[in-house]
């Protein structure tokens, strides 16, 4: 009976990882592309090892609009105008998810943190001794599904060209 248990568990762990990975691969082929503008951060802090600290340009905005005394745990949602070349700017900060948006708008999800903002992935690795490459980046790209995740699939730089080692 026990190793019936055992082999279920294991069946279900598989089970739910491989959906994980299909939504994954979903949001990469049909997410909406969003572009959001990364904060200049001190390049001795930017690379450790083989991965880019990431901050966003909205962050000091987002968290000024939040009112963090309050709860140092807060999640919501970020109102984005969506420029013609992708790039996402703040509009609203929303404790709610607002009703449907016109095309040229997007939801962003948020959470805080600790009193830290986390709006996508803060993090980029890539391959060891390609550091040069990544720091000319200034803007993430990701991939928003309806419910306002990010997904980062890369960075670009100051002209929007895709940042490639």
């Amino acid at each position: 009976m026990r190793k019936w248990l055992v082999l279920l568990a294991g069946v279900l762990a598989l089970l739910l990882i491989n959906h994980a990975i299909l939504d994954k691969e979903q949001l990469l082929r049909e997410g909406r592309i969003i572009l959001l503008p990364l904060a200049p951060v001190d390049p001795r802090s930017l690379m450790q090892g083989d991965y880019m600290q990431l901050r966003y340009e909205m962050e000091r905005d987002v968290l000024e609009r939040l009112d963090r005394e309050q709860a140092p745990q807060q999640d919501g949602f970020l109102l984005v105008k969506v420029e013609g070349n992708g790039v996402a700017r703040l509009q609203q900060v929303l404790r709610e998810r607002p009703a449907p948006v016109t095309p040229e708008l997007a939801v962003l999800r948020f959470r805080v943190r600790d009193g830290l903002l986390k709006i996508a992935g803060n993090t980029f690795f890539f391959e060891e001794g390609k550091a040069a490459v990544f720091q000319q980046a200034r803007f993430g790209e990701f991939r928003l599904d309806e419910n306002g995740e990010l997904l980062l699939t890369g960075l670009r730089d100051g002209e929007m060209r895709a940042l490639e080692p």
